[in-house]
């Protein structure tokens, strides 16, 4: 009777034994599935501020071409507008210079038209 229940008392303990060896089986297995989800979890955040670090870094060149494209056209319109405001500058100088002949013309007009009337017949 005694070795019949030193029998049994081992049975049960193979049984428990074996329950506890698929449990912890069962928690590794669990385990590693959350330790995997986790790190795709963490993948997937990592992936995309890759993805949006690639992004900015295009822009961010993107921007600077365009920065650059912008200055080159900004000094091209001030020589542009510096060239016209020489241009228009020479031309008041002209029209300065039309103005005094015009007025000298008028003048030495005047004069000879005076002196024709007073002319020497006409004391």
């Amino acid at each position: 009777m005694l070795s019949s229940l030193l029998k049994e008392h081992q049975a049960k303990q193979a049984v428990k034994k074996e329950t506890r060896e698929e449990l912890r089986k069962e928690a590794l297995t669990a385990a590693g599935n959350l330790t995997d989800a986790l790190v795709d979890h963490l993948n997937v955040g990592v992936a995309q501020a890759y993805l949006n670090e690639k992004k900015l870094d295009h822009e961010a060149r993107q921007l600077q071409q365009n920065a650059a494209n912008f200055s080159r056209q900004a000094q091209q319109w001030l020589q542009l507008v510096e060239n016209f405001s020489s241009a228009l500058k020479e031309v008041g100088d002209v029209d300065n210079w039309a103005r005094s002949i015009e007025k000298d013309l008028k003048i030495a007009e005047t004069a000879l038209e005076y002196a024709y009337k007073v002319g020497p017949s006409n004391p």
